[in-house]
């Protein structure tokens, strides 16, 4: 496979959506600055297309939504469907986001807690974050009726992809600028 396909190849499958050949030649120009015929990238596209229809390969590239894109063939659509069923299980509710990251800033704390500050009850999140092992239970609270306390589990720091609580953001980082207009700047 030639050089200017294996550009093309890597353009086409990290584009977010369905790549035009005007991209490709717009990218691969500032890459080499100098003019790509789009003759050139047409037949690139053509070595691209080739070199995937090969039954070594689960996916094709196909050309759709006005441009190119990388899609699985048909033969694979049982597996990346159980896979997509999977992945949907996995998945958080708002409810479920909004009482961890509650949870998650407060920690440890009692659920009657961040059902105050939720102002709805907690019971439901609360227990499917503890079956996806987000939140484990911290100890007991001193409090009346002694109530469990909760917060992060490792499996939280992996999730999201932080290793230390204080890499969450900051509440100074949620603040938006209030409108100005009409201040004077001192």
């Amino acid at each position: 496979m030639d050089y200017l396909a294996n550009h093309i190849q890597a353009l086409v499958f990290c584009a977010p959506k369905p790549i035009t050949e005007d991209e490709i030649q717009d990218c691969l120009k500032e890459m080499f600055d100098a003019d790509v015929p789009i003759r050139d990238i047409q037949d690139g596209l053509e070595v691209v297309s080739e070199k995937f229809k090969a039954d070594d390969f689960a996916m094709e590239l196909v050309k759709s939504g006005g441009g190119y894109q990388f899609l699985t063939k048909p033969a694979y659509q049982a597996s990346i469907g159980i896979l997509l069923k999977q992945q949907s299980k996995k998945r958080l509710s708002n409810s479920a986001l909004e009482t961890l990251s509650i949870i998650a800033y407060k920690q440890p704390m009692t659920k009657s807690e961040a059902e105050q500050i939720r102002g709805v009850s907690c019971d439901y999140s609360i227990q499917k974050l503890l079956e996806k092992e987000l939140l484990e239970i911290k100890g007991k609270s001193d409090g009346v009726g002694r109530p469990i306390l909760y917060g992060t589990s490792q499996k939280f720091m992996d999730y999201f992809g932080i290793n230390d609580l204080k890499e969450l953001p900051t509440p100074k980082d949620f603040t938006t600028e209030e409108n100005a207009i009409g201040e004077e700047k001192e």
